[in-house]
């Protein structure tokens, strides 16, 4: 396990970790901003929708609709959150409020993979009125997500 307390400095002192605190420092902030937009965004209409607010919009088709910027807002925020970890990766790593966030991503993600396998199938029903777990489901998930957005900005802070 000696390699897992080394790994930060490594990366700290390697190409990227180098390159990414330069000028690429302020482009990696502002599209992890941006993918962290697209998939809060996405996820938090969804979840808002999911816990019941706006039925006149069918929750299927709002699904449908917004999940692929979700997915791209994700697909954004992991490579460039990794170039800003790499920039910065020793006090990060011992950061508590960077080792929360990264809890609360794996959670935000078991979270919805966990929905996708236990309600997708069931959301045309949700037009009516999801469920009470259901509900659950959705406002854990706008919790945690909004909670990872707090905690990556209060990193600078803490």
């Amino acid at each position: 396990m000696e390699w897992l307390a080394e790994a930060p400095e490594a990366l700290q002192a390697s190409g990227l970790g180098a390159w990414a605190r330069g000028p690429a420092y302020a482009w990696l902030n502002v599209l992890h901003l941006l993918g962290l937009v697209l998939l809060v965004g996405g996820i938090g209409i969804l979840d808002l929708r999911l816990c019941g607010l706006g039925r006149e919009i069918p929750a299927a088709a709002l699904a449908r609709f917004l999940t692929p910027f979700a997915l791209l807002g994700l697909a954004v925020a992991i490579p460039t959150g990794f170039g800003l970890f790499a920039a910065d990766a020793v006090s990060l790593a011992a950061s508590g409020t960077f080792r929360w966030k990264l809890a609360l991503i794996g959670l935000g993600l078991a979270n919805a993979a966990a929905f996708r396998l236990a309600w997708q199938r069931q959301i045309e029903g949700w037009d009516e009125g999801p469920s009470p777990a259901g509900r659950l489901v959705a406002a854990a998930s706008l919790a945690i997500w909004l909670a990872v957005a707090t905690l990556g900005r209060m990193i600078a802070y803490t």
